[in-house]
């Protein structure tokens, strides 16, 4: 009988479930929205009980879809965003904004209502702050963990657990307290090397209480990703999925990983290349044999995506956002939306095709864009300088109102993601961390135009996998594993990814691309001293 593998993938705005045969071919997919509530641009919730019900839904669909039998299904595999999931006794909810609301339970990765907290933890300077780049982002877990304590410590005090979101899908499939070294050593400041979580770092931050506790209520029991939990699907996780009780179940990932595990060793050395996953923010993942610190990046963590080895995580706290909220302010965006609705594509896929035929080329595409520069930090700077007030800046925008001329904003703004991974490549190059090819997942790998411009600002290769859903892919891989459809990550990582294609800078663009990057600094420079400046003036 034929084996197939599920990965599923939970991210911002839907949960995601695919079918996959041993080789990693993907046969189908199925998707179900998530809703998100927003307040003020800082806060974002959602309801942990809606993800679960979308990410049955899925399941069930895409098996359907695949006209295979449940009973083939002997692996499943979860990523997630990394969220901070607040959960009561038994299945109670707990509100972790307004207290009208106790289903909204999930504090957002991209909500940054604990940026005060975060900032006095970096204050205090522990030592375990050089595992993250020796500065904490309010995106992660434990300075959000001290918001809830200092501003609902009714809601601190009643949970039973604090879970990262693939770790609460993993726990609602079999009812495993085991949390993956990933999602911890990553957001929770986790020391997988040493294999502890550090008393003194909790109990100097205002958590003590977690301590006391034998860090019951973050995870006690911390387990590599694809390792097998619990028995498998419990009976009501199988009936919500319509698969068969006891089907193993890995240790998950954090989406972006999962990303990373689908991509980075389709050549068969994971530490040559730099996973870029682009979605409404980006991830770098870069693997290395020994730790190497980067200031700004975070890590290096180890077993955090590939069990064994050390990992540095960088990125852009927005990507696709950023790119969705610079198209908005151009006055042409109306216009241009309902072009390409008349020609079927959304409106990214159809600025990219236009810039490509007005410039001929990918590579001359950028050339439209020569008096516009984009650095576009809308969300803050996640690296290199882990600076979350970071903002954008938007130089040589005229009175052009046409559907061309945002089109050519669209290739500074892609361009402009393009010089902050360089960015982030060239600082962990010069810590003990080169990569010679960039393997990209997600919307940047989606379209010729932007390949070619990632190439051309990192002048770097930029490769794009054989399979259309990388992050599924890479969930998948852990369901193998656990299931025993191969001993390890290292085995299942090349035997189910395949390069599909390869992209190379166009030596003719260099001298542009090169002026281009030194205005980005420049600019990124001038706004950084321009917000120090501001910030110096009195109050009153």
């Amino acid at each position: 009988m034929d084996q197939y593998l599920i990965g599923i993938d939970v991210g911002t705005g839907s949960a995601r479930a695919g079918v996959f045969d041993r080789k990693g071919n993907l046969i189908a997919t199925a998707r179900r929205q998530i809703e998100m509530h927003r307040e003020r641009g800082i806060i974002a919730e959602q309801s942990s009980e809606q993800v679960w019900r979308a990410v049955c839904d899925s399941v069930r669909e895409s098996v359907t879809r695949a006209g295979i039998d449940p009973a083939q299904v002997t692996g499943i595999g979860f990523d997630a965003t990394c969220s901070l999931v607040v959960r009561g006794e038994g299945e109670a909810t707990l509100p972790v904004g307004d207290p009208a609301h106790p289903e909204r339970d999930i504090i957002v990765w991209m909500d940054h209502r604990a940026v005060e907290q975060a900032e006095r933890i970096n204050a205090q300077g522990h030592e375990v702050l050089k595992y993250v780049g020796t500065r904490i982002s309010p995106e992660m877990e434990t300075p959000k963990l001290l918001w809830l304590r200092e501003n609902r410590p009714e809601v601190y005090a009643a949970a039973a657990h604090f879970f990262d979101l693939t770790d609460f899908l993993t726990w609602k499939a079999t009812g495993a307290l085991e949390r993956s070294a990933c999602t911890v050593t990553c957001k929770w400041t986790y020391l997988a090397h040493e294999g502890r979580w550090d008393a003194d770092y909790f109990r100097q931050i205002g958590l003590e209480d977690l301590a006391e506790q034998g860090f019951a209520r973050i995870g006690a029991r911390v387990v590599d990703p694809g390792t097998p939990l619990g028995h498998g699907l419990t009976k009501a996780a199988a009936s919500a999925m319509g698969l068969r009780p006891g089907t193993a179940v890995a240790a998950g990932l954090i989406d972006a990983h999962a990303g990373g595990v689908g991509t980075v060793a389709a050549r068969g050395d994971a530490t040559t290349c730099l996973g870029y996953v682009f979605g409404t923010s980006s991830c770098t993942m870069t693997t290395t044999r020994e730790p190497a610190f980067v200031p700004g990046v975070w890590g290096p963590y180890y077993s955090a995506m590939v069990p064994g080895m050390w990992l540095n995580e960088g990125g852009q706290s927005a990507a696709g956002a950023a790119i969705d909220q610079l198209v908005q302010l151009h006055p042409a965006t109306g216009e241009a939306s309902a072009l390409a609705e008349a020609a079927g594509k959304s409106l990214p896929q159809w600025l990219a095709d236009r810039a490509l035929e007005l410039a001929g080329s990918a590579a001359d595409a950028v050339r439209l864009a020569d008096e516009l520069h984009v650095v576009p930090e809308f969300l803050g700077n996640r690296a290199p300088f882990a600076d979350p007030h970071a903002r954008a800046v938007i130089m040589g925008q005229g009175m052009e109102t046409g559907p061309d001329s945002l089109a050519a904003l669209y290739v500074a703004g892609i361009c402009g993601l393009g010089y902050g991974l360089r960015q982030i490549i060239e600082t962990q190059a010069a810590h003990g961390a080169p990569v010679e090819t960039i393997s990209v997942s997600g919307g940047a790998g989606a379209h010729p135009l932007t390949r070619q411009l990632l190439a051309d600002a990192t002048m770097l290769p930029v490769e794009v996998t054989e399979c259309a859903e990388p992050v599924l892919l890479g969930s998948a891989m852990l369901g193998a594993v656990a299931a025993g459809v191969y001993p390890d990550l290292h085995t299942a990582m090349p035997a189910m990814s395949r390069v599909a294609t390869r992209c190379v800078p166009d030596p003719a663009t260099r001298a542009r691309q090169e002026a281009r990057y030194a205005a980005f600094l420049a600019l990124q420079s001038v706004a950084r001293q321009i917000r120090s400046s501001m910030a110096a003036l009195p109050s009153n």
